[in-house]
C-alpha cells in the first residue's frame, strides 16, 4: 500500500519497497523485494500524471507485453503486472544488479576491446527483437544494463511491431541516438533505425579505429545505405575485426580519415566519437562534465550576491539552456553557489525551503557524488516539469544546489557530473 502521505509505496502487490532506482518522465521505478523468493525485482509504475493518457498507458503496457512474450536472456525479464489501487499499471521486471552502460560510460568510459565486445553483444540482444519483427526504436547507454556478464537490452516502451512502425507514427526516440526518419512522423520506421542507433552507441563507446567504416555505414542518414537489420550489423563487426588490416581501398581509406578525425578532436555528421565536453560559469567555480548533446550558459544566480555585490555564481545545462526553464519537454539543470545561504541553513534546509506544492514529493534521501553529499527531494507534477529533483550540498563554506528535470539522464549521474572550486581561478 501507499504511505499515508500519498508519496513512497512501501509495498507494491507482494514485494516490499527498498528503495528509489530511479524517475522519468513517464514513469519511475523502484527496487523491490521478493520475500517468498528471497530476490530483487525492479517495479516499473506509470507515472501520475500519465495515468490518465491513453496513447502513454497503452505504450507501458505494451512494453510489459513485448518482454513477456519474448522472455529471452538478453532481454530484461517481466515476472508480473498489475495495476496500483488509484488504477496506475506497473510491471514487475528483472532487477539488473550492475547498473547501465551510461554508468559505466560516467565512470570513467569503456576501453576499445571492450567497447567492442559490448557493441557485439548489444547487436545480439537487438537481433532477438527483429527476430520478432520488432523495432525498438531507443536504444541508448540508459537502455543497456547489466546483469552480472550478461548484457540486456532494456526499455522497450517506444518499439514496435513491424507491420505497426509506419504512417502517422508519432515522435519517438533519443536526439543524438535517433535515426533521421525517426524524426518524419510520416516515414517508415524499420530495423534500420535501430541500426543507426547501435552505430552512434559504436561511436560513443569509442570502438577501435578499425570498425570506423562499420560505424560510418550503418550511421548512414538514408535508412537504405545502412545494414538492413541487427543481425547484419553483427555479422559486419565480426568481419571488421577478424580482417585488421585486410580491408578494401575504399573502407582503408574511410578507416584513416576516421582516425585522423578522432585525433583531431573533429565530428563530422558521420563520424562523431565521444569526447568529454564540459561548462563552466562565469567565474570558473562550477564545472559540469555534460551528457552527450547537452550544452551550458549562464551568467550568474538572478537575484543572489555575494558581499561585493556580484551575483554568485550559476549556470545552467541542457541540449537547449535558453528553452529549459519555459519548455517542460526539454532537460536539464541549473547549478548554483551560494556562501550567503550556507551561512544561514543546512543543505536539508534549503532543499526544504523549495516545496513545490502543486506536486507530489517524495522523502529526502542522501548520496554522495563527486566528494559532495547530496540532499535530494524528488517531485512528480501534473504541470511544468513532469519531473523535478532539488538537490543540496555544503562543501567548505559553501552550498551548491541543483535543480534538476533529468529526462532520460539519471539523477545521480547527473550530480557525479558538478564539481566545485571553492576559488575562482586565478
Amino acid at each position: 500500500m501507499w504511505s499515508s502521505r500519498g508519496v513512497v509505496p512501501q509495498q507494491i502487490g507482494s514485494y516490499r519497497i527498498v528503495r528509489l532506482l530511479g524517475a522519468g518522465s513517464f514513469a519511475t521505478v523502484w527496487l523491490g523485494h521478493d520475500p517468498a523468493l528471497g530476490a530483487d525485482v525492479a517495479i516499473k509504475v506509470l507515472a501520475d500524471n500519465w495515468s490518465h493518457d491513453l496513447r502513454v498507458r497503452e505504450r507501458f503496457q505494451q512494453e510489459a507485453r513485448l518482454l513477456w512474450r519474448l522472455s529471452d536472456e538478453r532481454l530484461v525479464r517481466v515476472h508480473a503486472v498489475g495495476e496500483l489501487a488509484d488504477g496506475r499499471p506497473y510491471s514487475v521486471m528483472e532487477f539488473a544488479s550492475g547498473g547501465s552502460l551510461r554508468d559505466r560510460i560516467a565512470q570513467g568510459g569503456v576501453p576499445p576491446a571492450e567497447g567492442l565486445r559490448l557493441l557485439r553483444e548489444i547487436a545480439a540482444g537487438v537481433a532477438v527483437l527483429h527476430r520478432n519483427r520488432i523495432v525498438h526504436r531507443d536504444l541508448t547507454p540508459g537502455n543497456i544494463v547489466f546483469d552480472g556478464d550478461r548484457v540486456l537490452i532494456a526499455d522497450l516502451g517506444l518499439a514496435k511491431a513491424l507491420a505497426a512502425a509506419s504512417g502517422l507514427t508519432a515522435r519517438a526516440g533519443t536526439p543524438g541516438y535517433m535515426a533521421p526518419e525517426q524524426d518524419d512522423p510520416l516515414a517508415t520506421v524499420s530495423t534500420t533505425a535501430d541500426v543507426y542507433g547501435l552505430g552512434k552507441l559504436g561511436q560513443r563507446l569509442g570502438v577501435p579505429p578499425k570498425i570506423a567504416p562499420v560505424l560510418q555505414r550503418a550511421t548512414a542518414p538514408d535508412p537504405a545505405d545502412r545494414y538492413p537489420d541487427a543481425s547484419a550489423f553483427a555479422e559486419a563487426l565480426d568481419r571488421a575485426a577478424r580482417s585488421g588490416g585486410a580491408l578494401t581501398w575504399g573502407q582503408r581509406a574511410v578507416g584513416v580519415v576516421a582516425v585522423l578525425v578522432v585525433l583531431a578532436g573533429v565530428t563530422s555528421d558521420m563520424i562523431q566519437p565521444e569526447e568529454i565536453h564540459q561548462a563552466f560559469d562565469g567565474t570558473g567555480q562550477i564545472t559540469v562534465t555534460l551528457p552527450t548533446g547537452w550544452k551550458g550558459a549562464g551568467s550568474g544566480w538572478a537575484g543572489r550576491f555575494d558581499v561585493d555585490g556580484h551575483r554568485e555564481p550559476a549556470l545552467v545545462v541542457s541540449p537547449d539552456p535558453g528553452r529549459w526553464h519555459t519548455d517542460p519537454d526539454v532537460p536539464g539543470a541549473f547549478v548554483g553557489l551560494s556562501r550567503s545561504a550556507a551561512a544561514r541553513t543546512t543543505a536539508a534546509g534549503f532543499v526544504a525551503e523549495r516545496p513545490h506544492a502543486s506536486c507530489t514529493a517524495s522523502p529526502l534521501r542522501q548520496t554522495r557524488q563527486a566528494g559532495l553529499d547530496w540532499v535530494v527531494a524528488g517531485f512528480t507534477c501534473a504541470t511544468g516539469k513532469p519531473v523535478l529533483f532539488e538537490a543540496a550540498a555544503v562543501t567548505a563554506g559553501v552550498l551548491v544546489y541543483a535543480q534538476i528535470a533529468p529526462g532520460d539522464q539519471d539523477v545521480d549521474a547527473l550530480l557525479a557530473r558538478i564539481e566545485v572550486a571553492n576559488e575562482p581561478p586565478r
